[in-house]
């Protein structure tokens, strides 16, 4: 426990709060913080923007919000970032992109005591954080852990209810993600769309900050998982199409946590996103390689930006999804493991013979982005509020499985409507 964590006002401030998804945050907390036994705040710029936040939140809810308190904070104000952080036991940061505004906030949490836990789908700011704060959270003792979204809380976590359920030693997983919107179609708020921008912008960064935090590489596996074409049908999993999906680098982490701390075998990991049509995964194809030309030089990026619209087909919108079009969409995520039905003690050690033995499990929710990712998030702060016992006994930068992979997040989950399966063993 962190210098004076007990005295705190907060055990939550929601940071960004009047945000298209910060708003959803400050719905999902209104509904569990009695039930929870959690005091809480929001945070932001602007007064009345907060207040009208909370009350837009409390006619959705039903709750009585108006005497929920206020702080005023603002990422390009440290001082006042500060004020925040020592007020709070965890802060919940809805700010992005966040590689323009989560590093001071991070250092800002680490300095006042607070842990922090974001929705980020941005390796570079991920994995810089862990290179530069890893080190300063186990001193302070507080947790920094990212990615506790949609990216990437479902399938880390989907790994680890899979590992659970697999008997031996597991060699690979294939993820297998589709989306399903109803007839009002799907969409994306501007603020991801922006965030991936910058994200393949600054793909190059990547590399670097790897051999510095990983300078030796995992030990590999001499029965290498499938490699699937981005034209290819996968049948016996999938009856369509798939491109690339997201998510590995996380998992790789996790991986690599498991295999330093845990001395367990390394698993790998290949995510795909289904498309039903041919059609569809033409346009994919052609969308994403554009894309990341188009993001690689400053005045096509800045075209990128300035039209959002026109380059994914009205897909991304400022003003995000509807309720509608929230209601109408969901997601599943399949697990296809491939593994041994005999265990090895030495995580190093090869096994001879070809995977025997398969496991295949789900994950499935409501809308991703705006429904999943804030009940993802409410429950990873609340990990580490009721269950800290469960997490690594330092503090430090982690992802989600290797923070959380021991406590009642899943089960959690469960219950708040993100299921996990198992579809056959």
């Amino acid at each position: 426990m962190s210098t004076g964590e007990s005295a705190r006002k907060y055990d939550i401030v929601i940071f960004g709060a009047t945000g298209f998804t910060g708003q959803f945050v400050v719905d999902e907390v209104a509904r569990i913080a009695e039930e929870e036994g959690v005091t809480w705040a929001v945070a932001g710029r602007k007064m009345d923007r907060l207040q009208k936040v909370l009350e837009q939140s409390g006619q959705r809810t039903g709750k009585t919000l108006e005497d929920t308190p206020i702080i005023i904070a603002d990422s390009s104000a440290e001082q006042s970032i500060l004020d925040m952080c020592k007020q709070a036991r965890v802060v919940l940061n809805c700010v992005g992109p966040y590689r323009f505004h989560g590093n001071q906030v991070v250092r800002a949490c680490i300095e006042g005591g607070a842990s922090h836990i974001d929705i980020s789908g941005e390796p570079q700011f991920l994995e810089n954080m862990q290179l530069l704060y890893n080190t300063k959270a186990k001193e302070a003792g507080i947790y920094i852990v990212g990615s506790c979204g949609f990216d990437s809380i479902p399938a880390d976590l989907g790994i680890v209810f899979l590992k659970s359920k697999f008997q031996g030693d597991l060699n690979s997983v294939e993820c297998y993600v589709s989306l399903k919107s109803g007839p009002e179609g799907a969409a994306i708020n501007y603020a991801t769309y922006e965030s991936a921008v910058h994200g393949f912008a600054h793909q190059g960064e990547l590399p670097d900050i790897r051999k510095q935090l990983f300078p030796s590489p995992l030990p590999r596996s001499k029965h290498k998982a499938p490699r699937r074409s981005e034209t290819m049908a996968t049948t016996a999993i999938h009856r369509g199409f798939t491109v690339l999906g997201s998510d590995k680098s996380v998992v790789t982490r996790t991986q690599r946590y498991n295999y330093d701390v845990k001395k367990s075998r390394p698993i790998q990991f290949s995510p795909y996103l289904c498309i039903d049509s041919f059609l569809y995964m033409v346009l994919m194809v052609v969308f994403g390689t554009l894309f990341g030309l188009f993001a690689k030089f400053s005045i096509t990026r800045s075209i990128l930006l300035q039209f959002p619209g026109l380059f994914t087909v009205g897909l991304v919108k400022k003003g995000g999804p509807s309720k509608k079009q929230i209601e109408g969409t969901s997601f599943s995520m399949t697990f296809f493991g491939e593994g041994y039905s005999d265990k090895l003690d030495d995580p190093e050690a090869q096994h001879e013979t070809p995977p025997d033995k398969k496991i295949q499990t789900k994950v499935i929710g409501p809308e991703p982005g705006y429904v999943t990712t804030p009940i993802c998030m409410v429950q990873s702060g609340l990990m580490i509020l009721k269950e800290k016992s469960k997490l690594p006994s330092d503090g430090g930068v982690y992802t989600p499985g290797a923070a959380f992979g021991e406590t009642s997040l899943i089960t959690r989950l469960d219950k708040r409507n993100v299921k996990f399966q198992v579809l056959e063993s």
